[in-house]
């Protein structure tokens, strides 16, 4: 899947996802194809983080 390349856009995005259509980041990942370790580190060059509890970076 094509998702954005920019840091802050793919914030969005995937918090978007989340909130809207995901029960976990496991699932967003394996849905849409996505390397969840590489987006781990692509939020946490920002300063993000996923928080399991709310089920969004933060």
């Amino acid at each position: 899947m094509d998702i954005p390349q920019d840091p802050i856009i793919l914030l969005s995005y995937v918090n978007t996802k989340l909130r809207d259509h995901f029960a976990t980041l496991e699932e967003l990942c394996s849905d849409c194809e996505i390397d969840e370790e590489s987006l781990r580190e692509t939020l946490a060059s920002i300063d993000y983080h996923y928080d399991e509890t709310t089920n969004k970076f933060v």
